[in-house]
């Protein structure tokens, strides 16, 4: 009997999703897709311009909103497009916060393309969907289709189903 458990156990899991051996894993990430063509609100104890590369540094404690999403960091460079039509992308680092809806993600640092509303945050990635939580070295939010992709050692702890007590 026990020797028939430990012959069938590997087969069960070999379903299962491998906690800490994945090395991709698609979420979904905040509530609803997110507008990247919505208005792009800094707040910054500093702002340095500079008009020859069109840039701008935001530093000290900034928030970045965009509809739902919120982007906290101590650094952002906001690359203008050439024509100065608006804003490119955005570049964060020094940790970064994001936010959206119930759902947050940490790492070193994100970059923001404002034209295809893609998220890419590096380095020591922590995304917190209530009380599931999932690290990588590096995460992709799509905002448009409110979906993430984690790669490069995803790890996550899979709790059992609790079974109320009557």
């Amino acid at each position: 009997m026990i020797r028939l458990s430990w012959l069938v156990l590997p087969l069960l899991l070999s379903g299962l999703p491998s906690a800490g051996l994945a090395q991709s894993a698609q979420v979904a990430f905040g509530n609803s897709q997110q507008d990247s063509n919505l208005p792009v609100e800094v707040v910054s104890e500093v702002l340095n311009v500079n008009e020859n590369d069109g840039t701008a540094i935001f530093t000290g404690n900034v928030v970045v909103g965009q509809g739902e999403m919120r982007l906290w960091a101590p650094r952002v460079e906001v690359v203008y497009k050439q024509d100065q039509s608006g804003i490119e992308s955005l570049h964060a680092t020094g940790g970064v916060t994001l936010v959206s809806g119930e759902d947050a993600a940490e790492g070193e640092e994100a970059d923001y393309n404002i034209d295809t509303g893609m998220i890419e945050m590096q380095g020591d990635v922590l995304l917190v969907q209530g009380p599931q939580t999932l690290t990588s070295d590096k995460m992709v939010v799509d905002t448009r289709a409110g979906t993430a992709q984690m790669t490069g050692r995803v790890k996550t702890v899979l709790q059992p189903q609790s079974q109320s007590q009557d």
